[in-house]
């Protein structure tokens, strides 16, 4: 028998679990897309974008989200909670089963799934199994956002085009770029009118409902994916261990790196504690400005073999793993 579902998407959410406004204007919307993809085609940096502030970690390398991550973004005419999640994969170890879980939890849930695609590529296996996810919804409406159009033109943009339509033929079509910011006004208007009437489920200034420590793991772990190179930064999980207002003006924080094995550890420390010195001082600046204060970052690095392939390691390390029957 599966576990209870106790996340935040809920079909049985009691009214009193809204957060009501009698100022809210006639035919307010709010719900929660799910914002769905293979990895490396833009969820985390088009939602950064639509939020107008960083949630969501980015870097170049693939699998860089790991777990659901919610971004709140509320106007004055509806509330949009953005689920971003993990790039839907051929999964390769308990960690990315793991992955692939979250994602996909996430698709019945949704008011509005939001399928993102890399359009200067054609469409591959993995965007095939996504779009049978999101053909299996046929109640839920659909967006196609084709993402990167920046990356090609002319006749090969055409065919491609065609080619992830005709994946997900219901789903309404919009190209744009995140990163250069095409046509994502369009697409945040797309969201809005496929979206549900109904108060606002959240406080209109919480952004993410994720906890300080959490978010200071995350750009920890953020820093060692743009800073170290190959299979290192996907062996790394970061474990808060101690977080402490020593002042009004000082927050000491002590974290674990935690690698595979023990010539990762060399890697990540480098040469005379060089590398893991480096690590610090790239974390600190937006940790302060996320905490508002001065911030000690006292960076540790321990082995914990294969970590990724251990479900009792991975739940001691946060991840909520199902219970396999």
């Amino acid at each position: 028998m599966d576990e209870p579902n106790d996340e935040y998407l809920n079909d049985e959410l009691i009214e009193e679990d809204l957060f009501l406004d009698e100022e809210l204007p006639p035919g307010h919307r709010a719900g929660y897309v799910a914002v769905i993809g293979k990895p490396n085609v833009g969820k985390s940096t088009l939602m950064n974008v639509l939020l107008g502030e960083k949630v969501a970690i980015v870097s170049p390398k693939p699998q860089t989200t790991r777990d659901r991550q919610l971004g709140i973004l509320t106007l004055p005419e509806a509330q949009i909670i953005f689920v971003d999640t993990p790039g839907i994969h051929r999964a390769r170890n308990r960690l990315g089963e793991y992955m692939v879980e979250r994602a996909t939890e996430a698709i019945p849930d949704a008011d509005l799934i939001l399928f993102m695609v890399d359009i200067s590529e054609m469409p591959g296996k993995a965007d095939e199994i996504i779009a049978e996810l999101v053909n299996e919804q046929e109640g839920t409406p659909a967006l196609l956002v084709m993402n990167k159009s920046d990356l090609i033109s002319g006749d090969v943009i055409a065919r491609h085009q065609a080619a992830y339509q005709a994946l997900v033929p219901r789903a309404r079509p919009i190209m744009i770029s995140a990163t250069r910011g095409d046509n994502v006004p369009e697409l945040l208007d797309m969201i809005i009118e496929a979206l549900p009437e109904g108060p606002r489920y959240f406080p209109p200034d919480q952004l993410t409902d994720a906890q300080l420590r959490d978010s200071a793991a995350e750009i920890i772990r953020e820093k060692v994916l743009l800073l170290y190179e190959q299979e290192v930064p996907h062996s790394v999980a970061v474990e808060i261990e101690e977080f402490k207002e020593r002042s009004e003006d000082l927050t000491y924080i002590r974290a674990t790196i935690y690698v595979e094995r023990e010539s990762q550890k060399g890697i990540l420390i480098g040469q005379g504690g060089k590398m893991l010195k480096k690590l610090g001082q790239m974390a600190r600046p937006e940790l302060e400005e996320m905490l508002g204060t001065r911030v000690y970052l006292d960076l540790w690095v321990k082995v914990l073999k294969n970590w990724r392939k251990n479900e009792q390691a991975l739940r001691r390390l946060g991840y909520r793993l199902r219970k396999r029957r």
